[in-house]
């Protein structure tokens, strides 16, 4: 085919359409950008959200990473299985089950 004849603009014009429908449909289904400043916060259905840790649940949060060791020790000593991650304030969060979590919060103060 010439390229006179108009047929190179096709397929530009079908990749926009299509960027622009599902634009729509995923603004339709409420998947817009919060306008906060902070960045890592991504999409507004995760804006406000408390951390899922699945099965698991926090009993202690401290900014200290040695304190957190001395608490999982010390859960570890009474028979309860616990770990450690961060949260986003960059503290540390001693995480157990659920079925422990009220004896385990007993052990940590």
């Amino acid at each position: 085919m010439a390229s006179g004849n108009g047929w190179y603009l096709i397929g530009p014009l079908v990749a926009v359409g299509l960027v622009g429908l599902l634009g729509a449909v995923f603004w339709r289904m409420g998947l817009q950008w919060t306008s906060v400043r902070d960045p890592e916060s991504g999409l507004a259905i995760f804006g406000d959200r408390e951390p899922d840790y699945g099965l698991l649940r926090p009993a202690a949060v401290t900014a200290d990473a040695e304190i957190a060791d001395e608490i999982r020790r010390r859960l570890g000593d009474a028979g309860i299985r616990a770990t450690q991650t961060y949260d986003r304030d960059g503290r540390t969060v001693v995480l157990v089950f659920a079925d422990q979590l009220e004896e385990a919060r007993r052990l940590a103060l």
